[in-house]
């Protein structure tokens, strides 16, 4: 007889059976607000029909079972023949076929393209990341290849196909291919400059082969990569494809895949080239920066796939405190639980509103909007990840020692949360990026003044902090010791600026009250008391 004391009780359901989509508000008003109308309800439409794939149980199984059942490398077959071979569960191909069919590679060749899929990616990297980095290589690659046109004509399509295709086979004979990415190697790092990957020209025009090492290769079963070696003139960037045109794999040997701390369900390889075929992409020695379109890319899906995070992460903890009863009432009614929750959701609807905004630069392409770029990409890449580790551990600890349990899936959250701050150049990298820029391109200075100037005169805080801004940029000697101090003022100005203009009041007000006025403390939930902090959670309470 089963014992009458498991009666269970005081349990929050789960959060499943949702619209992901059309639960995140700031999310929703961020695509209505930078698309066209022409395609606004047929962009809606898209991602409505995502939001609920997204948050319907089976797709949310797979995104446990993909990081229950990491991939697994076979280096030879069974009659000791190298195959270098990276075996997937089946929940990673349902999962990263239905990112491909969802336009998750395909924004560049349709109308606000960009914006749809920056938010659908901000969706589907709440179901599970670790198959959004084979879709951001493969959306990322594109400008890298534009640089050369007639690369571009036969692989373009290919990339920005929305069918998936596992089997390895000449991407020519493929409906849809996807693209990884070789860049460090382990002298050097973030330093590619020091790559000692040797390409030796052969005697068809632009065929290269290499001879090296690669550190850190993702998604290694990809179709082709983009890899930086040295050539005679120089670092340069070449296309690698898995499997030559004639049928026959190129030399692409996987030493192992790392053992990570997150991202599971994703391979990353440390790869050998022996010989390996390969295509030069632009000219030779100019490498890096035929590749600076696809990092800039990568570096906003990193910021995509923090905010989306990030929401998930304040999207269980709201749930859970809605739910969950203790001391007498509901733990979202507490006032300092309450505070918590508002200050969690502050800063996602900072990192949603921001992203979006420059997903939103992307389509417009002019030329302010490529200076407001310049600036405003590596500085969000900065500081919106480096708040997603922080974020969802304190959404784990909403949910007391249920949180701490891999079954409530905050755990997963966690362990991915401090990724997207390494990746595509960690914070260091993105400080001196910056400032980079401030020096060498007064343009994109000029543009981001501009863009949080709009917001002048409407919060006496944000005008503040954009003063003192001002004045840490009229003195920029010796501004690399205090790189970090400057990039995280110039994020939150430009977060400040955007809440102003487009968030409710209640938002903008606590943001601008906590992270420009100086009145909130070191930890989430030390919001001013006296905010309407209620209304904030509200907006954050996933419920479509």
């Amino acid at each position: 007889m089963a014992s009458s004391t498991h009666s269970v009780t005081n349990q929050a359901p789960p959060l499943v059976q949702y619209d992901v989509f059309g639960a995140d508000r700031a999310l929703v008003e961020a695509v209505e607000r930078h698309l066209d109308p022409d395609v606004l309800e047929e962009g809606r439409s898209e991602l409505a029909a995502l939001g609920r794939t997204a948050g319907s149980a089976q797709v949310q199984e797979w995104g446990v079972q993909a990081n229950e059942h990491p991939p697994r490398l076979r280096t030879h077959d069974r009659y000791g023949h190298r195959i270098d071979e990276v075996d997937f569960h089946p929940a990673w191909h349902r999962l990263l076929g239905k990112g491909v069919s969802a336009g998750l590679t395909a924004a560049w060749g349709r109308p606000g393209g960009h914006v749809r899929r920056a938010a659908a990616f901000q969706v589907w990297t709440q179901v599970e990341a670790g198959n959004g980095c084979p879709l951001s290589m493969t959306h990322a690659a594109v400008p890298a290849l534009r640089t050369d046109p007639a690369l571009a004509a036969v692989w373009e399509p290919r990339l920005t196909s929305v069918i998936y295709d596992p089997a390895l086979r000449p991407a020519g004979q493929k409906p849809g291919a996807l693209f990884g990415m070789g860049m460090t190697e382990k002298q050097g790092g973030s330093d590619v400059r020091a790559n000692t990957t040797a390409a030796r020209p052969l005697a068809e025009d632009g065929a290269y082969e290499l001879t090296g090492h690669k550190w850190f290769c993702s998604a290694p079963m990809s179709d082709a990569f983009l890899v930086l070696a040295q050539a005679p003139g120089g670092v340069t960037c070449f296309l690698v494809p898995r499997v030559l045109e004639d049928g026959t794999r190129n030399v692409f040997l996987i030493q192992r895949l790392k053992d990570k701390l997150g991202n599971r369900s994703n391979a990353s390889a440390e790869v050998e080239f022996d010989g390996t075929w390969a295509r030069r992409v632009g000219d030779e020695g100019r490498g890096v920066r035929t590749i600076i379109g696809m990092v800039a890319a990568t570096r906003l899906d990193c910021v995509l796939g923090s905010a989306g995070l990030m929401r998930q992460a304040v999207a269980q903890a709201v749930h859970h405190c809605t739910h969950r009863a203790a001391f007498g009432g509901k733990l979202v009614d507490k006032p300092l639980m309450r505070n918590v929750l508002a200050d969690l959701a502050l800063e996602s609807e900072a990192a949603t509103t921001l992203a979006l905004r420059l997903a939103a630069a992307y389509d417009d392409d002019g030329e302010q909007e490529r200076a407001l770029l310049r600036i405003a990409v590596p500085a969000a890449k900065y500081w919106v990840t480096k708040r997603c580790a922080p974020v969802a551990v304190e959404a784990a600890e909403c949910l007391g020692g249920n949180g701490y349990v891999e079954e409530s899936g905050m755990p997963r959250l966690v362990r991915e949360s401090p990724l997207n701050s390494i990746w595509e150049g960690a914070g260091n990298v993105q400080a001196l990026d910056v400032v980079r820029a401030l020096r060498r391109e007064p343009q994109a200075l000029d543009a981001y003044l501009r863009e949080v100037g709009q917001a002048r005169g409407a919060d006496h805080r944000l005008d503040g902090a954009i003063k003192n801004l001002l004045t840490e940029l009229a003195d920029l000697e010796g501004v690399e010791g205090r790189a970090r101090r400057l990039v995280e003022r110039l994020a939150l100005v430009l977060q400040g600026s955007l809440l102003v203009r487009y968030a409710p009041p209640q938002v903008a007000d606590a943001f601008c009250a906590a992270r420009l006025g100086g009145d909130g403390g070191s930890a989430f939930g030390t919001l001013p008391h006296t905010l309407d902090l209620a209304s904030v959670v509200e907006r954050a309470r996933p419920v479509s």
